[in-house]
């Protein structure tokens, strides 16, 4: 699925002052930083891959506050560039933030946001959207973050836009990705904005991933809640919700439960899960309809209406908009990898993390607030397979591949 956003011809038409360069990329590294998420824009941006036909592009490291800065594992690392080097960047690049519970410093703050106005492209991977909010440039826009802190991000800066379900958001001059290896996709889609296509290609073919992933983060979902519902009176509802999905009910009924009006209850809910109650409910349908086709045997009719589905025609197109694939393909797909004798148990219920179809069908787009437009070129292999064709194949030029992510023009 691909989204535009309507802000991006007039983010796209400012100017960079006259200081800063396009090919300069200001990665911003704060102590405490995951080096995982933190590697990912020194790797794209960092080594020199001019002999694979990748543009080259002019790396500064910058400390967001004073070093040596600590990074897991217990390394220290010394940047080479304080805050200031931002000032020649024309895209400046803040890869994980420490803590979603404290506030970033100050300086690294202001740093950013004169960035910003002076035309530069800002770039928030994973818990770096926290940075990016905590600035106020995220404020009326769309963003995303990895979807086990996006109902924290959504309830701190109630102004953002939040949206759990894409791997990165690019709303023109300001970008946000979801965690860990959408980082490497948000990267990807701006050295594919920056220089095409075929860069976009043979960097990743370099780096030995795939250059568009297909769907979105629906499929990693935990059913879990956030921390911060467990007190609040709706929990209660929510509660309930979980434990009736096999009946059918509607976004009312919880209001009615709640004691609210639908109004009301709508925006509570999103303040608290950063999901509206009606996408939420049929999330959590879908997530229960995968269990259902991974560990039982029931029909995918007879699936539908466990999972409170008022037909299989409805599994069917909620299904296919958030996994990429109809139930049947997904069962078969899904036992097709199981080891050979290995039966379905409800061992492998809940908690389980099921590998994802090894062939999608091309997904039909969410509806956003913004606009949407699909981009959708054709059957594409999964781009998380890596087993028989779907391995070796997918990273040679030239295959159709679907885009998973919301982008800009």
């Amino acid at each position: 699925m691909s989204h535009d956003s309507t802000a991006a011809p007039e983010a796209a038409a400012r100017k960079l002052s006259g200081r800063r360069r396009k090919e300069i990329v200001a990665v911003l590294l704060f102590s405490g930083g995951p080096i995982f998420e933190s590697s990912i824009p020194l790797s794209v941006f960092g080594i020199d891959r001019q002999d694979a036909g990748v543009p080259r592009y002019r790396l500064l490291v910058c400390a967001g506050e004073e070093g040596p800065l600590r990074t897991t594992g217990g390394l220290e690392l010394t940047a080479p560039n304080g805050l200031e080097a931002i000032s020649r960047a024309g895209t400046v690049v803040v890869p994980a933030w420490r803590s979603i519970t404290s506030p970033p410093p100050e300086e690294a703050l202001d740093a950013l946001r004169r960035a910003h106005e002076e035309g530069a492209r800002i770039v928030g991977l994973c818990t770096g959207a926290f940075v990016l909010a905590a600035a106020g440039l995220l404020d009326g826009r769309p963003a995303t973050t990895h979807w086990m802190y996006a109902p924290t991000l959504a309830k701190r800066y109630p102004s953002v836009h939040v949206d759990p379900r894409e791997l990165f958001v690019d709303d023109g001059d300001v970008l946000t990705s979801a965690g860990t290896a959408a980082g490497i996709d948000l990267c990807l889609h701006i050295v594919r904005t920056d220089h095409g296509n075929e860069a976009a290609g043979a960097l990743a073919r370099r780096l030995v991933v795939p250059p568009r992933r297909s769907g979105g983060q629906e499929r990693y979902l935990d059913r879990s809640l956030p921390e911060e519902i467990g007190a609040d009176p709706l929990a209660e509802v929510v509660a309930w919700a979980l434990e009736h999905l096999h009946e059918q009910f509607d976004v009312e009924t919880l209001a009615a439960r709640a004691y609210m009006s639908r109004r009301t209850f709508d925006r509570r809910f999103r303040s608290l899960t950063g999901s509206a109650p009606l996408q939420w409910l049929i999330t959590q349908r879908v997530l229960q309809a995968q269990r259902l086709l991974e560990t039982s045997d029931y029909s995918v009719d007879e699936v539908a209406g466990r999972c409170g589905f008022r037909s299989p025609v409805a599994l069917r197109g909620h299904f296919r908009r958030q996994l990429g694939s109809s139930p049947a393909a997904y069962r078969a797909a899904y036992r097709a990898r199981r080891p050979q004798g290995e039966k379905q148990s409800d061992s492998d219920g809940p908690g389980a993390l099921p590998p994802p179809p090894v062939q999608q069908e091309a997904p039909v787009p969410l509806q956003t607030r913004r606009t949407a437009a699909a981009h959708a070129v054709g059957p594409a292999t999964s781009s998380l397979s890596t087993e028989g064709r779907a391995g070796a194949e997918m990273y040679a030029g030239g295959r159709a591949s679907l885009p998973g992510q919301r982008s800009a023009p």
